[in-house]
């Protein structure tokens, strides 16, 4: 049996017309990929609620849907600043070489003599290449996202990622 792992790809931020839609910010790339993943786990600390996206489109610079049972808007008032958790099977699976960034958080990393840099804390986004954010105590490198010139090795089994690094940057 798998274990279930959530993942956090958006928040109800507001309501959208009288029928009990609600505006969506999203954490996918593109924004309306959101809108392919269902169930949604809504999420507000201890609380949760599985519902059923049922339709949804991107409205502008943002995205709505309409969820099962929010048949109105002060039900769909009621759910804003609820986190949207999906279920991360859900995903589809990536190709050789490729990785989700939920993936690539809590790697350990080491130079390619085996230096130890830190931990994955989170990578950015940049426009020019993703970057890692490695942490280890109160030390923090960033690090260029760069598959087969900065990052030589991802071992998701053993949790390793080996890069070609210079540990004083």
């Amino acid at each position: 049996m798998s274990e279930i792992i959530l993942l956090n790809v958006g928040e109800i931020y507001g309501v959208f017309g009288i029928k009990g839609w609600v505006k969506i910010y999203s954490l996918t790339e593109p924004r309306e990929n959101i809108l392919n993943y269902s169930p949604w786990i809504l999420k507000k600390g201890n609380e949760t609620k599985q519902v059923n996206v049922l339709s949804g489109k991107k409205q502008g610079k943002t995205v709505v849907a309409c969820l099962e049972t929010f048949t109105d808007r002060d039900i769909a008032k009621s759910y804003s600043g609820w986190e949207i958790l999906i279920n991360k099977d859900q995903l589809p699976k990536t190709a050789e070489g490729e990785y989700y960034w939920t993936d690539l958080v809590g790697l350990k990393v080491e130079t390619e003599t085996g230096f130890a840099l830190g931990i994955v804390d989170y990578l950015l986004e940049t426009g020019a290449n993703d970057v890692l954010v490695v942490k280890e105590g109160e030390t923090e490198r960033l690090i260029p996202f760069l598959l087969e010139q900065t990052v030589k090795n991802i071992d998701l089994e053993n949790k390793l990622m080996i890069v070609d690094w210079d540990p004083d940057f």
